[in-house]
């Protein structure tokens, strides 16, 4: 890695930390809006941003999370496996929308991880936490599909790492 992109993955892990911190009552709950999701759709542009990706989330989970050890393993968990399917998807799917549109329908599907985090955590009921999680996870995500396509217009995501 070169030192644009080892500088490129601590913004975006700092940024991941800091919009999760201004949103942290609604980021640990069994709805989760966490907003610093939309940071996921940074993965469509170039997928050397997994590395900031998963860091802002495994120091979001270490510094914020109420379930810090559960967090660490099955929130950083759903965030790898994510990824690395929407990497993948990316070798046969060239439109940025359409892309965007399947991590967020692969986020939004894998919040199943997360339930069976809470329902071990919690005693949760598996499939409506499933459900209630992946309702948030597709909101920020859907939201962020137009929001991070008009960033980058601008910014040119995947020149910047």
């Amino acid at each position: 890695m070169n030192i644009r992109t080892i500088v490129g993955n601590g913004i975006v892990a700092a940024l991941y930390i800091a919009v999760s911190a201004v949103v942290q009552p609604f980021g640990f709950t069994n709805v989760q809006f966490r907003v610093s999701e939309m940071f996921n759709h940074l993965i469509v542009f170039n997928k050397n941003y997994f590395y900031g990706i998963v860091l802002g989330v495994f120091l979001t989970n270490l510094f914020f999370s109420p379930l810090i050890a559960y967090d660490l393993v099955f929130g950083v968990a759903h965030s790898v496996i994510s990824l690395l399917i929407t990497i993948v998807a990316g070798r046969y799917i060239k439109s940025i929308i359409g892309l965007m549109a399947v991590n967020t329908v692969v986020f939004t599907f894998n919040m199943f991880i997360i339930a069976i985090e809470l329902n071990l955590a919690f005693k949760l009921p598996f499939f409506f936490t499933w459900l209630t999680t992946a309702a948030g996870e597709l909101a920020v995500l859907a939201a962020g599909i137009p929001i991070m396509y008009a960033i980058n217009k601008r910014v040119k995501f995947g020149q910047m790492i």
